[in-house]
């Protein structure tokens, strides 16, 4: 894998962002619910990092990017919803499909993780994967997520929550986990 660097989105972001939402949405449409089709614009795009950067000074949000060694947009993280008394978030991805495939994933999620232990003090991670979506499954169950519950959505589409409690997983991770 060619080194990546993963930073918090930025305002100046608006073109490199659309050219990768547009040349990923008939792949990301396949995994997630679809944009609406406003957001593939300029303007769509600009409203929509202005969103979650108010967010993220609000505190409610954290958006990534993740950039190959060219500063290309090769994908996207985020925490959301970001509850500090509860000490959690939900934890969002989507990787290039030209991208899939070289660990992308897991180091999007292992930064997310990361991210809310040292910047935002959460313990507590969840995210929604639907059932048909065994990449993101498997990279959630490499990070240390283990499967909550099965949910049914409007009929027949179904999804699995998983969780993880972050302190308890670091400590498993790095071998000081106090089993007395």
């Amino acid at each position: 894998m060619k080194p990546v660097s993963i930073r918090t989105l930025r305002s100046t972001d608006t073109e490199a962002l659309l050219a990768f939402e547009r040349d990923n949405r008939e792949w990301f449409e396949r995994h997630i619910d679809p944009r609406d089709p406003a957001f593939y614009s300029v303007q769509g795009v600009t409203e929509h990092i202005a969103t979650y950067l108010a967010d993220f000074a609000a505190g409610a949000w954290h958006p990534f990017v993740i950039e190959d060694p060219e500063g290309k947009i090769v994908g996207r993280a985020n925490l959301k919803d970001i509850d500090l008394a509860e000490g959690s978030a939900e934890v969002g991805y989507r990787i290039a499909q030209s991208a899939c495939g070289q660990g992308l994933a897991t180091l999007a999620v292992k930064h997310l993780i990361q991210q809310a232990q040292v910047h935002w003090r959460l313990n507590r991670l969840v995210a929604h994967v639907y059932a048909g979506n065994i990449a993101s499954a498997k990279v959630l169950k490499r990070c240390g997520f283990l499967i909550e519950q099965l949910a049914l959505h409007e009929g027949i589409e179904r999804d699995y929550r998983f969780g993880l409690w972050i302190e308890e997983s670091h400590q498993y991770a790095t071998g000081s986990k106090d089993n007395s």
